[in-house]
């Protein structure tokens, strides 16, 4: 598999963006998806797969978890009961799609354990079907919104609590069979506290990590070495709320973007990157968006948002 590098030899390692101004109103683009008598809080994330739409209700008092086609939104089943027995789920935590076995793992924090749902099983017997454990996690090192490759190698960011309300955060490389859980990366000497997300593409051959209180953003090989930092013009500031969300297409490096007084801000922007970080323009979406994510299939971003509507998306063959 050829890898593409994040920055080549000749490429600074460090990059200041003192502009994002190239800003394209896509507002009007926005479609709204409809999940008619599926009702879902307004604390919600989404997941793909290449036949789902999955949205994890994290407010929910009953079914948790919802399955709709891609294509034309219908719903299809609902799964996931929330509470405290053995058969449900404590605390939702992320989902990783395994789309090779057609499965979904589902997180519980509340028992520390991730769970497995045969996607052919919900839709099928959605009111009988049992969950089996598919991985257990640690509380003292744990991975956080793990990205799944295989049974033996999820990327994520990696969890250490420090005290009840404090922990520090990593990159790192997670065998679920084993529970083997490996650091890779560096820390930035200018940032304390840190506070990232991450996308992969084995395919690229990088790691795009993106801070959510520092207008800065870091590519990386498989391995965690560091190609390049990509400062923004936000960068020195404090008290601000940044990237939201980060996702590598084929071609480019998405994420969604505030910049507001942390806690105040709206996330309307996408800014729109080459794969090494090079700037290309901003996506004003003009919705509040709370979650973010990329469908390569249809080359299309699927949103969630706290606006006048709560699930939409925006086709991106004519914008990127």
């Amino acid at each position: 598999m050829a890898l593409i590098c994040a920055c080549s030899p000749q490429d600074e390692k460090e990059k200041y963006q003192s502009s994002r101004s190239n800003v394209a109103e896509v507002k009007s683009q926005v479609k709204e998806i409809d999940t008619g008598d599926v009702l879902i809080g307004n604390h919600s994330r989404m997941y793909l797969s290449s036949k789902h739409l999955i949205i994890a209700d994290h407010n929910a008092h009953d079914k948790a978890i919802h399955l709709f086609d891609k294509h034309d939104f219908h719903p299809i089943a609902s799964v996931g009961t929330i509470g405290q027995g053995p058969r449900e789920i404590t605390i939702l935590g992320a989902i990783c799609v395994d789309e090779l076995k057609n499965k979904l793992y589902v997180t519980d924090h509340g028992k520390q354990k991730i769970f497995s749902y045969d996607v052919d099983s919900i839709i099928t017997m959605p009111d009988t079907y049992i969950h089996q454990t598919k991985a257990r996690i640690k509380s003292n090192q744990f991975p956080s919104n793990p990205i799944y490759i295989s049974d033996t190698l999820s990327y994520g960011r990696v969890i250490a609590p420090t005290s009840p309300s404090t922990f520090d955060q990593m990159i790192g490389k997670w065998n679920m069979m084993t529970g083997e859980l490996h650091t890779i990366g560096e820390k930035h000497p200018e940032v304390k506290n840190k506070r990232s997300l991450i996308d992969v593409s084995l395919e690229k051959g990088i790691i795009v990590e993106v801070y959510i209180n520092h207008d800065l953003m870091n590519i990386s090989d498989l391995d965690g070495n560091v190609q390049c930092y990509i400062y923004g013009p936000d960068w020195g500031q404090q008290g601000l709320e940044t990237f939201e969300d980060v996702m590598i297409t084929p071609n480019h490096i998405l994420s969604t973007y505030s910049g507001g007084l942390w806690g105040r801000g709206r996330t309307e922007k996408i800014h729109v990157f080459d794969l090494k970080g090079n700037y290309q323009k901003t996506l004003n979406i003009g919705y509040n968006m709370l979650d973010c994510n990329y469908d390569k299939t249809h080359h299309r971003l699927y949103m969630v948002f706290d606006d006048e509507i709560q699930f939409g998306y925006l086709d991106l063959k004519d914008i990127i």
